[in-house]
């Protein structure tokens, strides 16, 4: 469902919103500028989201309604910083710091499962009729390692060890 702009208040609702708040007016299922006429509303057409200029520690959110160049009301985006000081409370930069601990746990957490997974995968090598290759070896040692991989726990494809 679209959101239209209201012309005299400038509030921005949505199409049930506007069909509840007018119960006594029969409305088509598609409207046009008839309806629009009637209901004194203007269609908010999408917008895209920024993609760039957005820095760690910020976030894209909705800011309202404006007017574009052809006149058409459109969706406002803008950049802001997901953390503030908190008077009496937490600094920015502690929270900034417990959100970041936060993504790392989650991401060695991922990376722990991910290296127990692929170990499993090759338990078989070390059964008791089986011996393993060096190859096979170095490999499952690898993984037991990964933990001490320099980049831990931000692992790219290439820092995990290939399998023979």
């Amino acid at each position: 469902m679209g959101e239209y702009r209201n012309r005299t208040t400038g509030e921005v609702k949505t199409q049930g919103e506007l069909r509840r708040d007018n119960p006594n007016m029969s409305m088509p299922r598609a409207w046009n500028t008839n309806t629009h006429d009637a209901l004194n509303v203007d269609p908010v057409l999408e917008a895209p989201k920024p993609t760039s200029g957005i820095g760690q520690y910020q976030q894209v959110v909705r800011n309202g309604v404006v007017q574009d160049s052809s006149d058409n009301w459109v969706q406002a985006w803008q950049i802001v910083d997901m953390f503030a000081d908190i008077e009496g409370g937490e600094t920015k930069s502690q929270q900034e710091a417990a959100y970041q601990t936060q993504l790392d746990t989650n991401t060695a957490e991922r990376n722990r499962s991910d290296r127990d997974r692929l170990i499993a995968e090759t338990d078989w090598w070390a059964s008791s009729d089986l011996t393993m290759t060096s190859a096979q070896t170095t490999y499952r040692q690898a993984l037991r390692d990964i933990t001490k991989h320099s980049n831990w726990p931000h692992l790219e494809a290439d820092d995990w060890p290939t399998k023979p």
